[in-house]
């Protein structure tokens, strides 16, 4: 049974970051639905075993990201020294303000379906309807806004078992900031707040709660497969249609997330 566990979580891991690379989301916020409804993983184990996958499949697009030097410059440098504070407070809160299941859901829900339904709105509304910094990339919050945005997020993630990129990367292009400069900076913010967010998940665990720690064995096998659809994805990227991929993210997201609100108010 192990083995299967294991081939079922590289192979869940694979086939959501071939898809949610490319537009530069770890995938995790995609993960998570499937380690609760199919893997079974118990609350709130399954927020730290999130963030493991984030940690092991990050790399994969990152080394495309790095070799092209994208990674380098002051919006990834404030992402992540704003999400990793706030993927603490997220973490602690987790445990012991929100270990129900009814809850947990519920905030998928209200993550994931407004999110869903406004990268769909954004996507489909004409070019030429939009500001012309959105389409030109010229206009971008102040320095401080993406700052106290990332704090928030790396609440958010941390509860959430995302990291925040999968929230920093639409909000900001919602902002007029191109894809391919935030998509690399807000992969570099996922995989260090899941560093750190793991780290602090693993030694809540020591308290004595139960279901603290990630479950290890399918965390590594998921992100095994992540940082190979990882890799992968990142290397397709100029060969897919990125409006296709955006409606795509969009419509999975708030399917999910109508999905747990039907299951949590049912």
């Amino acid at each position: 049974m192990d083995w299967w566990l294991g081939l079922g979580g590289l192979l869940a891991g694979l086939s959501i970051a071939v898809v949610t690379a490319p537009v530069g989301v770890s995938g995790a916020v995609f993960l998570l639905p499937v380690q609760l409804s199919v893997f079974a993983v118990p609350n709130p184990a399954v927020t730290p075993t999130n963030l493991l996958f984030n940690v092991v499949a990050g790399p994969g697009a990152l080394w495309r990201h790095r070799r092209t030097g994208a990674l380098r410059g002051p919006l990834t440098r404030r992402l992540v020294l704003g999400t990793l504070p706030g993927v603490v407070i997220g973490a602690v809160i987790r445990v012991f303000a929100l270990p129900g299941p009814t809850v947990f859901r519920l905030l998928i829900a209200g993550l994931l379906l407004p999110l869903g339904l406004w990268l769909c709105a954004r996507t489909l509304r004409p070019v030429r309807d939009r500001p012309a910094a959105d389409a030109t990339g010229a206009a971008e919050p102040p320095a401080r806004t993406v700052t106290v945005l990332a704090v928030a997020v790396g609440i958010v993630g941390g509860i959430y078992g995302i990291g925040g990129g999968s929230l920093l990367g639409p909000l900001l292009v919602g902002r007029g900031m191109p894809v391919s400069r935030v998509a690399p900076a807000a992969l570099a913010a996922t995989f260090a707040t899941s560093l750190l967010g793991a780290a602090t998940f693993a030694l809540l665990s020591l308290t004595g709660g139960t279901d603290i720690a990630p479950d290890w064995y399918l965390g590594l096998s998921c992100g095994l497969g992540g940082l190979l659809g990882g890799y992968l994805g990142a290397r397709l990227q100029p060969h897919l249609p990125e409006t296709a991929l955006r409606l795509l993210l969009g419509t999975l997201a708030a399917a999910i997330g109508a999905l747990y609100a039907v299951q949590t108010l049912s």
